[in-house]
């Protein structure tokens, strides 16, 4: 199967109503309060789902019920008042609840924006394969860095309101790991919930002409290493046309983290970005997925960009 682009929802106007919700793990009130603010400060109208801040009574790291975080998502997503759906932090829980999803559902109630990251690529992928929508990998109003980082609430803003002014993506220390230039289509995440979405009913069976967008967190050079080689030996990888990586916070010495990725990804013969600036790092950038785009690796070592051809929203 061929990646083709996927629809893609409206941009937000001031007064948008945004959903909030906690389909992975618990948050903190405090960082609840202050994301909220962030949102309202851009002229938003944040709407906290009813278990947004629960946290589940026997396992804490989940928020709340597999059933009722699955029924504040379908909730929020089928309300025609709600523009937009944005997760409030990620950790670990979305594989528990995404097929207690109505699919069905939520593709009639049509498209509209959807943003998070890490644990939240599991939705991703749901949205892509049973939605049909291109959705945006950014940061969630619960999460350090879109407090504290005004790069990556600039950000994400810019992608909410006025999504052609942020086509190009890359910070300064973007680079070339392996040279060249392609085309595709924006996917992926958070490897490590890439490897663990295969096998399961709904997985993509191929990404041919996939643009290939990764990164993580606390995860091991070595186990790194062992993700990637799952998605190779899956054939997961088969057919992509580049790959563009992002933050590997607190996943031991980049040298070694680099090393795994030039020795796993470089055989595919594809351009290949390091340190792009998404992701777990200390600026996250807000990645359209299920867009075609350009990824640019010069070989003489100058800024690595990747480039939209179309705005996120329309």
């Amino acid at each position: 199967m061929t990646l083709v682009p996927l629809t893609r929802p409206a941009r937000l106007r001031p007064g948008a109503r945004v959903a909030v919700v906690s389909p992975s793990g618990p948050v903190p009130a405090d960082r609840m309060e202050a994301g909220l603010d962030i949102l309202r400060g851009w002229d938003l109208e944040p709407v906290e789902m009813p278990h947004s801040r629960e946290v589940h009574p026997e396992l804490d790291y989940l928020a709340g019920t597999d059933e009722a975080r699955a029924r504040d998502l379908q909730t929020a997503w089928c309300d025609p008042s709600v523009d937009a759906v944005i997760c409030a932090r990620g950790g670990y829980g979305a594989h528990r609840m995404v097929d207690l999803v109505d699919w069905a559902a939520m593709r009639a109630a049509g498209p509209k924006v959807f943003v998070g990251y890490s644990d939240i690529t599991v939705l991703h992928e749901a949205f892509a394969g049973r939605v049909g929508l291109a959705t945006l990998q950014g940061p969630m109003v619960g999460t350090d860095t879109f407090l504290k980082d005004p790069d990556t609430q600039e950000s994400l803003r810019a992608t909410l309101f006025e999504p052609e002014s942020v086509r190009t993506l890359g910070l300064p220390g973007a680079r070339g790991l392996v040279p060249g230039r392609a085309r595709g289509i924006t996917y992926g995440g958070c490897v490590s919930l890439l490897a663990a979405d295969l096998g399961t009913p709904h997985a993509r069976s191929s990404a041919r002409g996939g643009l290939l967008v990764i990164e993580d967190t606390t995860e091991d050079p070595y186990s790194i290493d062992r993700i990637l080689t799952q998605l190779l030996r899956a054939g997961a990888l088969d057919g992509i046309v580049g790959v563009a990586c992002g933050s590997w916070a607190g996943c031991g010495p980049y040298e070694q983290v680099r090393a795994v990725l030039a020795d796993r990804l470089g055989p595919l013969g594809v351009p290949v970005v390091e340190e792009l600036g998404f992701g777990h790092g200390p600026t996250t950038l807000t990645v359209p997925l299920g867009v075609p785009a350009v990824l640019d690796a010069p070989a003489d070592g100058g800024p690595a960009t990747l480039t939209t051809e179309v705005p996120a929203l329309v």
